[in-house]
């Protein structure tokens, strides 16, 4: 490298320790390589290939692979992403998701227009398609019996905190009518097949209850998903009037803590072991026999070590041989011990991990409900 070159390296690595740009500016990845010039921002490998679509708004250099010279480099330290985050994350609603590298890739990409080109955040109180708090549209969703994609009206109002769907387009009377308060939705693109996919999980009747859609369109999908996050924030403003807005926004849609497969035994534990899909939403373990049933087969709850509740490594002692892996998990209630088997150990440790951090949480007034209703249902 000549000296000029190294100079200009050492200028540019100067600016991207200043803080605040040493995070992509979209997803808080770190170390970023590449930055938008025109936006004056530091941002990863994956975000810039979102800002490569908008050439109008962000033009693209890398890092390490394009030349720079000194103007361009003070033009980046004039500006950086603290700077663009009070532009254009002034006005975020409290109720709107912010994805960060974790998230799927529509997410990001809206979220990256919303803010650069869109400009949806600069301005205090610019009307948005998801606070209206009412949304009509068509989704495509998946039967529950044939597993179909079939064009489905949804309507979404937060006059009744309800989110219902109809099998038919004139039809007068829903398939069904769910309590907006009552739903979790999370994008699961790889398990739907879709790169818009989105699960909307609400209890039945005391059971979990599943529903797949997408759109086609990137932001129509991602609006559905932050018009029901917009009606339960309202909700919960209104529940709990002296909570902050941090506070209230985590009792807003969540992803899973984690979900794959695992094997499980019966009660009873005399029984072989089968292969099954597990979801944990915080302290609902729930499992299917497919990732795409509608309704779970069962559910364990987790609670706190405090109220006896533990995870171990290996089976009960006496727990039958039979499963087709070897790394055995064990978890601990007052009532019963559940055993199960993972393929691999790093899957083990991964659900160990999970489940010991929700175990060292300490309960609220509403899960010890929950967790006495599990106790009444068996």
């Amino acid at each position: 490298m000549s000296a000029e070159k190294e100079r200009i390296f050492r200028a540019l690595k100067d600016v991207v320790q200043i803080p605040g740009n040493g995070i992509c500016a979209d997803c808080g990845l770190p170390e970023p390589e590449w930055a938008s010039t025109t936006l004056g921002i530091f941002i990863c490998l994956n975000c810039s290939g979102i800002h490569r679509n908008i050439p109008d708004v962000s033009i693209i250099k890398s890092l390490l692979l394009d030349p720079w010279n000194d103007s361009q480099i003070q033009h980046m330290a004039s500006l950086g992403n603290e700077a663009a985050k009070r532009k254009y994350e002034a006005f975020v609603p409290a109720y709107y998701y912010v994805p960060t590298y974790r998230d799927c890739q529509v997410l990001l990409e809206q979220w990256i227009r919303s803010k650069y080109e869109r400009k949806d955040f600069i301005e205090e109180n610019k009307p948005l398609a998801y606070a209206t708090g009412y949304r009509e549209g068509f989704l495509w969703k998946r039967g529950r019996d044939n597993g179909q994609f079939l064009n489905r009206k949804f309507i979404l109002t937060e006059g009744d905190g309800i989110l219902k769907y109809f099998t038919k387009t004139d039809a007068k009377v829903p398939k069904a009518m769910i309590k907006v308060d009552n739903i979790n939705a999370t994008f699961q693109p790889s398990k739907i097949g879709n790169p818009n996919g989105l699960q909307l999980m609400y209890l039945k009747d005391n059971s979990t209850r599943n529903i797949f859609v997408y759109h086609d369109e990137e932001k129509e999908i991602v609006d559905w998903f932050n018009a029901i996050r917009a009606i339960q924030f309202h909700y919960l403003k209104v529940a709990f009037p002296g909570a902050s807005d941090q506070e209230l926004t985590h009792k807003l849609t969540r992803n899973f803590l984690k979900e794959g497969y695992m094997e499980k035994t019966g009660p009873k534990q005399t029984e072989g072991f089968k292969k099954r899909w597990f979801s944990l939403d915080h302290r609902r373990l729930m499992y299917f026999k497919d990732p795409l049933d509608a309704y779970a087969r069962g559910e364990v709850f987790i609670g706190s070590s405090d109220n006896g509740y533990a995870v171990k490594e290996g089976l009960p002692p006496g727990t039958p041989a039979g499963g087709s892996w070897q790394h055995g998990i064990t978890i601990v209630t007052p009532d019963r011990d559940f055993p199960f088997i993972c393929e691999t150990e790093r899957d083990r440790q991964e659900w160990m991990s999970v489940f010991n951090g929700v175990m060292d949480q300490q309960m609220s007034p509403q899960e010890y409900t929950v967790e006495a209703y599990f106790k009444h249902r068996r």
